[in-house]
């Protein structure tokens, strides 16, 4: 594609005036400077058709590296196109073949005005670069324009000097060829293209990199794909390839060693990775690795093309491209950063040295070159827009395209040795681990041991920062390098676990079956069981992963503790089948009534909760049993099972605070390479607890899309966040959530069953009471079967019995009421028996109906379920005003609507104001903000943070999770005002007369 020169007016007019000043007979030589591709020779040529319209004579050569082996071969192509010096050669004598050549010049001037235009002059031989130099030092006083061009780009091997070197200023006009700045660069592809929007303009600026050659190779390969098709990331999508050719040239121009620098720099930019999910990427100050789109192809050169529909990623409307000003602010899709065109000329400025040279140092050290030439030529390509500074100064290609090109001509092996070397280098310099495997991720395997050392290493960082996705990237690569039969098997474990914990469940299970299979230490083999049962569990195979565990464990008969950590292991998966469950604890409870040893304590600590749940046991016993088992000595492998299963039955216990600490116990023992059941398990309860107390904002602020799934059914957080979107009022949202899971072909879990309570209460607040009665009882039906009968779990009965009595079944309701509290009085906690007082005092009304009312609200007075509190005060509150007792029932709903209120709870502070005026009262106004909106726990910790406690201190000092103070603290700036833990003295001070005088 050819078209008109841009922004090379200067250089015009420049070559005008010499043209006129050499046909009034004073010569001169014009030397026209620049980089590879800026344009000189499209000047040169232009300036000899401009020079024949003026009626100069034209004599014209194009110097080449394959010339320079006879000396005068640039002269003679220049003087030896007229046929009378067809035959002429030089001979022996330099000096005297200088002088003739010199004769033959003299007779065209003497014939006329004459031009001579030298093209390259800087690949000329030795020789012919002498005369052209005399020349210019004679043609003054000849009617005769010596026009030469002349590479000027900084290269990493020194370039001789050039032609102007040796001659005095007076007999040159040099001129820099600049490259092209954006607006000019727009013109040229809305002149090719000229519906482009100004991004798919800005994006073709960037890959042109201010170089009118690359630019116009560029248009040349998109002209047979026009916006809106997205201009391509890789040379790959071009046709015919005239760009990649181009950028080939251009590096041939420059040299060997500036070629291996600048596809050293490429292939450190395709390894580099930075944001969310990348990790950090240096462990120093002036961090030299490049951030660049992580793709999942370490290998591959640039980030997945945009969608074809719309090559636009940042603007939704393809079909309202903006505006289109040659002037007007873009949006450039490399670097997503708003800049100008006119910003463009020669890419940004204001470098970051300190980086550079720590990049600089890098890429010079993996390609043998010298860093002081490598720095400069960093600097040399940011002027010339094909380098550009990232937002640390650290500079990087232009475009994607520019760089996948700079790697096109690279052989693979070539590619990866390059990587390999950057990752060497990187090591030595003591870079951060994740940059370093970063690199290794391009290259081939070697049997390195610092590389295998690398790639373990930063997967583990990778996993313990939960970026699973990169720690899957690095063993992958490390599975390929030579490895013994017992390391293999712990990184395929450690694979195979990562992959399922990552969604790719269809991997991850192959992989832990193959571990398995290989020879391991016993404790290893137990480690790959567990991990591969859990995953099985996870796509619904129960029965399939309790036999792989029995399978093995009736091969560790040398082994009891490894035995019993499967058994255990066993007992827990078959939770998610009720006919496996059933057959799991009745072989446990046989066992352990035969020989309580061989089931162990994490064991016994199961068969506790198996009879809390059955309702056999009452809280207080089996938080004794637990306590003690937990003083037991317990084996790595067992001991998440005992701390898991004790933070269930905790808080069931309404021990929340016990319970915290023992999930976070159980939590920080987790392996993060390793999958395990308990770890599901003991985030399970942590959303159990926060449910339990009524923290809804804390619920919802941790959504569960990534919550592990039993098949496709819902998981425990799932029904969390529909409970906790009913009681915040969002009932059109939890309707959303609702219908997100089908639950006809949902498989059988006790997610399952938590689920339906969930949707019966949401059924029930949209007014669908036989919707919520159905899946209510459903509920119960599961858990019935499943031997699952105290309301500890889940208060079915209770709910039922409500449902009930708005359908008008008030002897149903009063014998499932009942049960429940029977139940409940095993457990005898104060959220359960509070909840089936309150359930049953409605049922059965009358003065009975008051005293079980009043009951209910005593025990949940010192209950830390403040929910269940509110429900009883609002259920206390109508009971007493439908009796007459108007003024204890105000009393008791105001309490309530300001319970609810602190709680964040709209669906019960709607029925307590709904109730409040049907009782003729009204709220006193609460206290929404300040200290005294404050509950007692966030005060007394907000007061402790005030003088200086960290949040590890509180948490000490008041025996609580430190989980459950970030939460307190949270709640108490909100409440307060404040944002910052220094605002706490001054706030708390300020409202300390407030809330006394209210």
């Amino acid at each position: 594609m050819n078209g008109p020169l841009r922004e090379r007016e200067d250089a015009h007019a420049l070559l005008a005036a010499e043209a006129e000043r050499a046909r009034a007979g004073a010569g001169r030589l014009v030397l026209l400077r620049g980089a590879s591709g800026t344009g000189r020779s499209a000047l040169l040529e232009a300036a000899a058709a401009h020079a024949a319209r003026l009626g100069l004579r034209v004599l014209r050569t194009r110097c080449s590296p394959e010339d320079t082996a006879l000396p005068f071969s640039s002269v003679l192509h220049l003087l030896g196109s007229v046929p009378e010096f067809a035959d002429f050669g030089p001979g022996g004598d330099d000096r005297g073949s200088a002088a003739r050549l010199w004769r033959v010049l003299r007779s065209y001037a003497d014939e006329g005005p004459l031009m001579v235009a030298v093209d390259d002059v800087h690949l000329a031989d030795e020789a012919s670069r002498r005369w052209f130099v005399e020349a210019a030092r004679r043609v003054d006083r000849l009617p005769v324009l010596l026009v030469a061009t002349e590479r000027s780009q900084y290269d990493i091997d020194p370039r001789p000097t050039g032609l102007s070197h040796a001659l005095s200023p007076s007999a040159v006009r040099t001129h820099t060829l600049a490259p092209l700045t954006g607006p000019a660069s727009a013109r040229l592809v809305r002149a090719a293209f000229p519906t482009a929007s100004d991004r798919w303009t800005a994006d073709c600026v960037r890959a042109g990199a201010g170089s009118p050659l690359l630019l116009r190779a560029l248009l040349d390969d998109l002209d047979g794909a026009p916006p809106p098709t997205a201009v391509p990331r890789t040379c790959a999508a071009l046709y015919p390839g005239s760009y990649p050719a181009a950028v080939s040239w251009w590096l041939d121009s420059a040299g060997p060693a500036t070629a291996e620098v600048a596809r050293t720099l490429a292939a450190l930019e395709t390894a580099s990775g930075t944001g969310p999910g990348s990790g950090p990427t240096t462990g120093r100050t002036t961090a030299p690795t490049l951030s660049a789109p992580t793709t999942s192809d370490p290998t591959a050169s640039a980030p997945e093309a945009p969608d074809p529909t719309n090559p636009d990623p940042t603007n939704p409307d393809p079909t309202n491209p903006g505006p289109t000003g040659p002037d007007a602010t873009v949006l450039d899709p490399t670097s997503l950063e708003v800049t100008s065109l006119d910003a463009m000329a020669t890419g940004l400025t204001g470098t970051d040295a300190s980086a550079t040279e720590a990049l600089a140092a890098l890429v010079a050290d993996a390609s043998g070159a010298d860093p002081a030439r490598v720095s400069g030529w960093f600097t040399a390509m940011t002027r010339l827009g094909v380098l550009r500074p990232d937002a640390d100064g650290r500079p990087r290609y232009a475009h994607p395209l520019l760089r996948d090109a700079v790697l096109s001509g690279w052989a693979p092996a070539r590619r990866q040795d390059a990587h390999r070397a950057v990752a060497q280098a990187m090591l030595r310099r003591g870079d951060h681990l994740d940059a370093v495997a970063r690199q290794l991720l391009g290259s081939a395997p070697a049997g390195l041991p610092w590389a295998l050392r690398v790639l373990r290493d930063a997967g583990s960082v990778a996993a313990r920062e939960s970026r699973p996705e990169d720690a899957v990237r690095y063993l992958r690569r490390a599975l390929q390098e030579p490895l013994p039969d017992d390391l293999r098997q712990r990184l395929l474990t450690e694979l195979g676990s990562l992959e399922y914990a990552s969604a790719d469940t269809p991997a991850g299970i192959p992989r832990l079956a193959e571990a398995l299979d290989l020879p391991a230490q016993p404790r290893d083999q137990v480690r790959t069981a567990i991990a591969l049962g859990t995953a099985l569990v996870g796509r619904g195979e129960v029965r399939t992963a309790v036999e792989v565990l029995r399978g093995l464990e009736a091969r560790l008969a040398a082994h009891p503790d490894l035995a019993r950590a499967l058994q255990t292991a066993s007992a827990l998966l078959s939770d998610q089948d009720q006919t496996v469950r059933r057959e799991a604890y009745r072989w446990l409870t046989d066992t352990a009534e035969r020989s309580p040893e061989l089931v162990g304590a994490s064991g016994q600590a199961l068969l506790v909760r198996y009879a809390a749940t059955a309702g056999d046991l009452p809280a207080r016993e089996a938080m004794r049993r637990l306590r003690t088992l937990l003083t037991e000595p317990a084996d790595p492998l067992a001991e998440p099972f005992l701390l898991g299963t004790a933070a269930a039955v905790a808080q069931w216990a309404d021990e929340l605070d016990e319970a915290e600490r023992l999930v976070e116990r159980g939590l920080a023992g987790q392996h993060p390479s390793l999958l395990h059941p308990m770890e599901q398990a003991l985030l399970d309860t942590r959303w159990d607890i926060a449910a339990a107390r009524g923290a809804y904002a804390t619920v919802l602020a941790e959504r569960p899309e990534a919550a592990r799934r039993t098949g496709n059914g819902p998981a425990n957080a799932d029904a969390h966040t529909l409970l906790a979107l009913v009681e915040t009022g969002r009932t059109a949202e939890a309707r959303r959530l609702a219908d997100t899971f089908d639950l006809r072909d949902t498989p059988d879990s006790w997610e399952l069953n938590r689920f339906l309570y969930a949707r019966g209460v949401l059924r029930f607040t949209e007014g669908d009471v036989a919707g919520a009665l159905h899946d209510f009882l459903e509920c119960g039906r599961r858990q019935s079967a499943r031997a699952v009968l105290s309301p500890v779990v889940t208060p079915w009965r209770s709910a039922a019995a409500e449902c009930r009595l708005v359908l008008g079944n008030p002897q149903e309701a009063l014998a499932l009421a009942t049960e429940e509290l029977r139940l409940a009085r095993v457990w005898n906690t104060p959220r359960t028996m509070g909840r089936a007082l309150r359930v049953l005092g409605r049922a059965t009304r009358g003065r009975r109906g008051l005293e079980l009312g009043e009951e209910a609200v005593a025990v949940l007075r010192d209950s830390p379920a403040e929910a269940e509190l509110v429900s009883s005060l609002l259920a206390h509150g109508v009971q007493l005003t439908a009796v007459g007792e108007r003024g204890r029932g105000r009393d008791h709903l105001r309490e309530g609507a300001e319970r609810a209120e602190r709680l964040g709870s709209v669906r019960l502070l709607t029925y307590a104001e709904h109730a409040l005026r049907s009782a003729g009262g009204r709220r006193t106004t609460p206290a929404h903000t300040g200290s005294g909106a404050l509950t007692g726990s966030e005060r007394r910790i907000a007061e402790l943070a005030a003088e200086g406690r960290t949040n590890t201190e509180i948490a000490k000092l008041l025996h609580v999770a430190r989980r459950t103070v970030e939460t307190h603290l949270t709640s108490a700036y909100r409440k307060l005002g404040i944002r910052r833990r220094g605002e706490l003295r001054g706030v708390l001070e300020d409202d300390v007369p407030r809330h006394r005088a209210g």
